[in-house]
């Protein structure tokens, strides 16, 4: 399968919708043809562009994530959907799988994760393409967990926090990221605390994480009197 998969964005947050756009940019194959900040938007997008995939929160000023996914589903849309929320709750895992989700992420969202979902997505369409009928053995591999068994509702909540090393919170990372999804800027570890109102030490920690999962780069400048620094900057 060499098709582009065409993907939709719909998440209320312009800079959580930007930081997804930017993290798809970085796994070939896939492509943002669409982002709606809003149900009704969401809505049209899907409905006009067709896309092979959504990623859709949940919590919308005007509705849920959720009650879109069922209407879509009752009127025969067949688009399928990875939800991306801050819900713990494994009653609302419950339900997305009962409408047919492809997966469930919580926020923050880590680029790992999302990469490893958006390929599993891909092995998915690409087993139909190479199937004309049905083995039982053809079965369980389309429909077997994955082999973490992160998707289950038991192991949901709690893996969460996993996906982040010690010492790394979700939404200072996001705070982070944030300070950089402008124009190209070159920043070090104290002009970044100040942005996000943290000290230089806790941004540094912040920007080296990013730097480990190739977020950002880092280069080394010289100050008057020749004192070196590392200055950030998105990859």
């Amino acid at each position: 399968m060499t098709t582009t998969i065409r993907i939709v964005i719909a998440e209320d947050d312009p800079q959580i919708a930007e930081i997804q756009r930017r993290f798809i940019e970085r796994i070939d194959g896939f492509e943002v043809i669409g982002i709606a900040h809003g149900i009704d938007e969401a809505r049209d997008l899907i409905e006009v562009l067709k896309p092979e995939l959504v990623l859709l929160d949940n919590q919308f000023p005007t509705g849920t994530g959720l009650a879109l996914l069922r209407e879509l589903r009752a009127g025969g849309c067949n688009t399928d959907v990875i939800l991306v929320t801050a819900a713990t709750e494994v009653d609302t895992l419950r339900q997305a799988m009962h409408s047919g989700i492809f997966d469930y992420i919580l926020k923050p969202l880590v680029f790992e994760r999302l990469q490893a979902s958006l390929l599993k997505f891909r092995g998915h369409l690409e087993r139909f393409s190479d199937i004309d009928s049905l083995l039982q053995s053809d079965v369980d591999g389309l429909l077997q967990a994955s082999p973490d068994n992160n998707h289950s509702p038991a192991n949901v909540a709690n893996n969460v926090a996993g996906r982040l090393p010690k010492g790394i919170d979700g939404l200072t990372l996001d705070k982070i990221r944030a300070v950089f999804y402008g124009p190209a800027v070159l920043l070090n570890a104290e002009e970044v605390g100040q942005q996000i109102g943290a000290s230089r030490t806790t941004a540094r920690r912040y920007l080296e994480y990013l730097v480990s999962t190739d977020e950002l780069s880092a280069e080394v400048s010289y100050g008057s009197v020749g004192r070196p620094e590392r200055r950030y900057q998105l990859c």
